[in-house]
Parts: structure tokens; C-alpha cells; sequence
């Protein structure tokens, strides 16, 4: 059987056979270690709960050798101890698509924040702190300049787990109170103290499974995956009918994709494993007619998701999916869609919107309008006036600054908030409406101050006065 052939450079022959490309890429690992050992009770800890785990040990380093001789490789280029690229087991047990709580997002656990610094762009089409070579490439920028601050490996990890400026203070104040400020030495969080303890622990199954009871999956030291270079969009399902892959063994070489279409202009290339590259590049070639169904559309004015979805021919129900549109929101003008290609959307998405496309949502809730009345002759119930404007108690209670049990005097001011639709509201004095507040506003309304009416005679805005006096006192 012929060698496969690199895509991205037909004369080139990768012989798989080579003893070079059969040695274990776990031995090519090992003789790159060069950070100084850890030898503490939390590494043996940590050692002991992998060993108590061969189930998860196996999962994360099967999962992790489509990634690994790519992450040596980079790491190698640059010098740096091999037991960085171990780095994404403890991440994110090299669950590309692994998202925290805390929104640190792929196999390096970027936050949004700092993968923007390190030029990993987060948009609606896509989100490169998950993609395999742009997060790799970013990882290692990060973590090579964390030891160019520290000089110490360390406190470079632990600088990334917690934050450079973090790590930083802790040594300052070591340092000011006559303290070592290496990294065993330092006052940190739990996470932090944990984290390179379990580097080692990994690092010590890496360098004797069998002394822990476990075994490694055979993994041979040649490329997993090649990037394969495409110039035109092309839907994700397409893509991997070409690949010959399953979609989901594509999506984990391609976890960058937030859409199921690829944009050229922000993708231009896949990574797919080495024979089905080849298959891919051959049925491509020979495609003729369209390779995306999907095009992306900016809305100009803000729209309900059923008029969107009317505007570019699909039923609401697609178009939220596909958008990930939550119900009761709305499409604030500027949003990217993803929509179907039509006679008037047809073109490949262009550049700017493939790198900068963003979704902007906001609740969907009638507008609102602040009226100002005034009790009736009687006096009126917090309940009553409630009741009459059809809100709840509470709501005019917290409006007024008032309990939900007090009672209105005479003449007295109130402050209410409606649907603009309800803006002729049947009170028993005339109301003047304000400008229209969100519904935010309306929860949050700062009352207390209530409003008079232009129209109010002074012996009834004394009477306010003199009113608001007494609430104030009484809250007191």
C-alpha cells in the first residue's frame, strides 16, 4: 500500500512505517522532561487518585493521542520541557470543546479575555480558544513568556492557573516579609497549590505506568491529523461525508466551529486524520455545484425572531436553533444570522464578517411608560392602586418606598409603571406619562421621590411634601 500523501504538499511521502514514526511518542515525552521534580505529599496524593481511576486515566490519554504529537512538536520548536504538553490533562482532560464555570473554554482553558489578548478570536462562527492549533500556538506564547517573568517553570504554571499579577503579589509580599518566594513557599488558593502537584503526578505515570498500575495507549510518533486547506464555505456534514470521518470524530479534530457550515475567509483549513485527508482533498475536487447551504445575514433593525425567520425563509423554530436564540428575546439590529442561501444571499461569507460576526439579544417585553397619580379622596391601598393598573403589590410597594400594607392619603402622589398600551390608565386623576423605561428600569425603579403633576396646585405639592416627610420618618 502507497504512502499517503500530504495534501498541502503532493510530493512529500510520509513513510508510517519508519522505525522513527513507530517509536512510542510516550518515550519521545519522557526524554523531554526537564522541569525540576516535585516530591511532596499532594503529588502522592494526586498519584494515587489517577491510579484508583484507570477508567479516566484511559479515556483523557486515548482522547488526548489525536493531540499530543502536535502539541511535542510545537513544544519541541520552541525548547521547552516536554512535560508541558501534558499540560491539557489537567486543563481538561484534552476535552477540546471542555468549557469551565468560570467560561474558561478548550483543552488550554482559555478565558474569553485573555484568549482576545493572545489573538484567538470568539465570535458567532467561531471560538479559537477550542480550536486544536490556535489555542496550542497561544498556550505556548502564554506560557513562554509566564517563565520569561518567573524564571522558574513553577511558578510559570502556577502564574497560569491564577494570573501572572497574583502570583506576582504573593512573591512581593514573601519577599517583603523576609520570606523564600519559591513556589512550595508561597500563600496561594487551593486550586493553585493543587495544580502542579498534579502536573507531576501525571508526569510520574507518564514516566512509569506500570508502577501505578495503569497503561498508556500506544501512540505512535507521527502526525495524527493534517491540515487540509479549503477555499470555499462548506457545511460541516458535507465536510465529513467527503473525510469519510463521523461527525463527531470530525468535530473533535475541528472543535472551533459554533455554526454547521465552515467559513473559508475565517477558516481556511481543516485538520483531518492523514488517509481520510487524502479522500477528502480527491472528493472535493471532483464536487461540482455548492458546498454550503447556510450564508450569514446582519440584521439592520431590530426584529422578533418570527419576523427574522420570515425575512429569510424558515420557520422560527430552525432559525432559533440554528442561531441558539432563547425564547421571549429579541435580535438587536447589527446581529449575524446564520440563515439559508437564497437568489439574494448566495455569496461565501465574507472576511469581516467571518472574524467579527456578533449576536446581540435583549429581552422581549412591551415598553413601559412612568406614570405619576394621585389618590383619590378617600385615600387609596397600595392593593387598590395595584389592582387598578393591573401590577403587582409589591411592585407599587417598592415604586413608593412603602409597605405592602400601607395606605395612600388623600391627593397624595404615587408613582406606577404600565405598558405603554396601558398609558390611558383608569385612575381617578389624570396621569402624565415619562419617557419609555426598560423593563429593568421598571424592576429597579428608584422611587421614593415621588413625581407631581405639572398641574398640581401648590397647596397639593406642600401636601406631598409634608407626606413624603412623614414616610421618611416613619421608615427611619
Amino acid at each position: 500500500m502507497p504512502a499517503p500523501v500530504d495534501p498541502l504538499h503532493p510530493d512529500r511521502l510520509v513513510d508510517t512505517t519508519s522505525e522513527s514514526t513507530r517509536t512510542d511518542l510516550w518515550d519521545r515525552i519522557r526524554r523531554g522532561f526537564a522541569i525540576p521534580n516535585l516530591d511532596t505529599d499532594l503529588v502522592r496524593q494526586r498519584e494515587r487518585g489517577y491510579a484508583n481511576a484507570p477508567d479516566y486515566v484511559g479515556r483523557m490519554t486515548d482522547r488526548g493521542s489525536r493531540y499530543l504529537y502536535h502539541i511535542v512538536e510545537e513544544v519541541e520548536k520552541r525548547g521547552m520541557p516536554t512535560e508541558l504538553a501534558l499540560l491539557p490533562f489537567i486543563e481538561s482532560a484534552f476535552n477540546p470543546q471542555a468549557l469551565s464555570s468560570a467560561r474558561a473554554s478548550g483543552m488550554w482553558q482559555f478565558m474569553p479575555a485573555t484568549g482576545k489578548h493572545y489573538d484567538l478570536t470568539q465570535n458567532v462562527f467561531r471560538d479559537d480558544r477550542r480550536d486544536v492549533l490556535a489555542s496550542t500556538r497561544a498556550a505556548l506564547d502564554y506560557l513562554s513568556k509566564l517563565h520569561g517573568m518567573f524564571g522558574d517553570w513553577h511558578l510559570a504554571l502556577a502564574a497560569y492557573n491564577w494570573g501572572e499579577g497574583n502570583v506576582g503579589r504573593a512573591i512581593a509580599r514573601n519577599r517583603s516579609a523576609g520570606l523564600p518566594t519559591d513556589y512550595l513557599s508561597l500563600s496561594m488558593p487551593n486550586e493553585t497549590r493543587h495544580y502542579v502537584p498534579k502536573l507531576q503526578a501525571m508526569e510520574n505515570i507518564v514516566a512509569d505506568p506500570q508502577r501505578f498500575g495503569l497503561t498508556l495507549p500506544l501512540t505512535e510518533n507521527h502526525p495524527y491529523f493534517l491540515s487540509v486547506p479549503i477555499n470555499r464555505d462548506i457545511d460541516v456534514e458535507l465536510a465529513a461525508r467527503f473525510a469519510e470521518l463521523p461527525l463527531d470524530e470530525f468535530r473533535a479534530l475541528n472543535p472551533q466551529l459554533n455554526r454547521p457550515v465552515i467559513l473559508a475567509a475565517g477558516t481556511p483549513q481543516v485538520l483531518l486524520p492523514y488517509d481520510n485527508a487524502n479522500a477528502f482533498v480527491r472528493r472535493l475536487s471532483k464536487h461540482r455545484g455548492p458546498t454550503a447551504t447556510w450564508t450569514a445575514w446582519t440584521v439592520q433593525r431590530t426584529l422578533k425572531p418570527a419576523e427574522a425567520a420570515g425575512q429569510a425563509g424558515m420557520s422560527e423554530e430552525e432559525l432559533r436553533e440554528v442561531n441558539r436564540i432563547p425564547p421571549r428575546m429579541l435580535i438587536k439590529a447589527g446581529s449575524t444570522l446564520l440563515v439559508p442561501r437564497d437568489p439574494k444571499r448566495h455569496a461565501d461569507v465574507a472576511e469581516h464578517l467571518a472574524d467579527n460576526a456578533m449576536m446581540a439579544l435583549a429581552p422581549d417585553v412591551p415598553p413601559v411608560r412612568r406614570m405619576t397619580v394621585r389618590a383619590g379622596r378617600k385615600g387609596d391601598s397600595v392593593a387598590a392602586v395595584a389592582q387598578r393598573y393591573r401590577v403587582s403589590a409589591s411592585q407599587v410597594a417598592q415604586w413608593n418606598r412603602v409597605g405592602l400594607r400601607s395606605q395612600f392619603k388623600a391627593g397624595q402622589i404615587i408613582v406606577v409603571y404600565v405598558p405603554q398600551a396601558s398609558a390611558r390608565a383608569r385612575g381617578p386623576v389624570r396621569a402624565k406619562a415619562s419617557a419609555t423605561q426598560s423593563s429593568r428600569a421598571v424592576a429597579k425603579a428608584r422611587v421614593g421621590k415621588p413625581a407631581v403633576s405639572a398641574r398640581a396646585t401648590k397647596p397639593a405639592r406642600a401636601t406631598a411634601r409634608t407626606t413624603n416627610k412623614k414616610l421618611r420618618v416613619a421608615q427611619r
